[in-house]
């Protein structure tokens, strides 16, 4: 990241001196792709994203089936996107942002990157509270972050709520991820916003001290420990475990929907937002309407194994399998807004 911001800094020095808008120098992303040259016309668009190629690829190439407009890209993580965004300015050929987690989406919007897009079409399609309230992001697919286990191991009768895998009865059979994870910082946030900081705290410390091993780098090395039976149970974002089933449907993990009888499962999104300097501003408007269309959705979702934030739409057939369940509505940006808190929390918890 260092390297990147170095990058984006050095860009900055070496464009500031030219008083046309150009396009940014060739860079290498995190999937091999590089930024294409800047749009002709208003049938190209440039999108910088955090997802990864192989899942948003077949998106972008289907709507240039059906529209004619060229879309070129450029993949990487989303805090050097947000950077890049930031250090190019008004200089920037980008039109859409796509990043993960309401947390990284909250941010690109406080930090001016994103402008508000109005859009009736979007308003009906993705629930308030998976958008943000100022309308400069919208949710494109749901993920539930929710307690997995092994029936075999752990029935289903002995869970609860997020909160009770602090109890000492889960003492040495609790696993998770690190919590640098951006994804576990917008659980503990959603937390904080519901419970407070104080108690939010005392059940992070009581998972601190019921881990089976220390937190793991990745949801997949989670399910997998709960499978090998080094742990009784974890928490993990559900497309992960749906990516792992449709691989191996013989894996021994199961979801279990915590806190039904309160606010319900965690969940975060995926979603876009029109760049704030973007020259296209109609064309940018149009692609997102239509991942939140009814076929865009579907594909997206039997793709990813993600739940469509267009609730008019169903989830993959494995992923529908595993049942309705009762979701937390706080607005996702909620994560991001106390983000910042929720990891000082966890570092005082001892949660690494």
């Amino acid at each position: 990241m260092r390297l990147t911001l170095l990058a984006s800094a050095l860009l900055v020095l070496t464009t500031a001196c030219d008083p046309q808008k150009t396009a940014p120098a060739p860079a290498t992303s995190a999937t091999g792709s590089q930024p294409a040259p800047a749009p002709a016309s208003s049938q190209e668009l440039v999108v910088y994203t955090s997802r990864n190629e192989q899942l948003v690829k077949p998106l972008f190439d289907r709507y240039t089936e059906e529209t004619g407009v060229k879309i070129t890209y450029l993949t990487d993580k989303a805090p050097p996107l947000m950077e890049r965004l930031r250090a190019e300015g008004d200089r920037t050929q980008a039109d859409v942002f796509i990043t993960v987690d309401a947390g990284n989406l909250w941010q690109a919007a406080n930090l001016g990157l994103l402008q508000p897009t109005e859009s009736a079409e979007l308003q009906a399609n993705i629930p308030s509270h998976l958008r943000d309230p100022d309308n400069r992001w919208y949710g494109l697919s749901v993920r539930a972050r929710t307690i997995v286990h092994n029936p075999q191991v752990t029935p289903a009768m002995s869970l609860s709520t997020y909160e009770d895998l602090a109890d000492p009865k889960w003492r040495g059979k609790l696993c998770l991820r690190s919590s640098k994870s951006e994804y576990n910082q917008s659980l503990v946030a959603t937390m904080i916003a519901t419970l407070g900081a104080e108690r939010t705290e005392g059940v992070v410390r009581g998972w601190v001290a019921n881990l089976a091993a220390p937190p793991f780098a990745n949801d997949v090395a989670v399910i997998e420990a709960i499978a090998a039976g080094r742990c009784a149970i974890g928490v993990v974002n559900t497309y992960y475990l749906g990516r792992q089933k449709r691989d191996n449907p013989e894996l021994p993990v199961q979801p279990f929907w915590p806190n039904q009888d309160g606010r319900g499962v965690h969940v975060n999104v995926s979603g876009a937002g029109v760049t704030a300097h973007s020259d296209n501003v109609e064309g940018a408007r149009a692609f997102i309407e239509w991942l939140s269309s009814d076929k865009a959705q579907a594909l997206y979702a039997n793709e990813n194994m993600e739940y469509p934030a267009n609730p008019k739409i169903d989830a993959a057939s494995l992923v529908e399998g595993w049942g309705d369940f009762k979701a937390d509505v706080i607005n996702v940006s909620e994560a991001g807004r106390l983000q910042a808190e929720a990891v000082k929390l966890m570092d005082r918890a001892g949660y690494r």
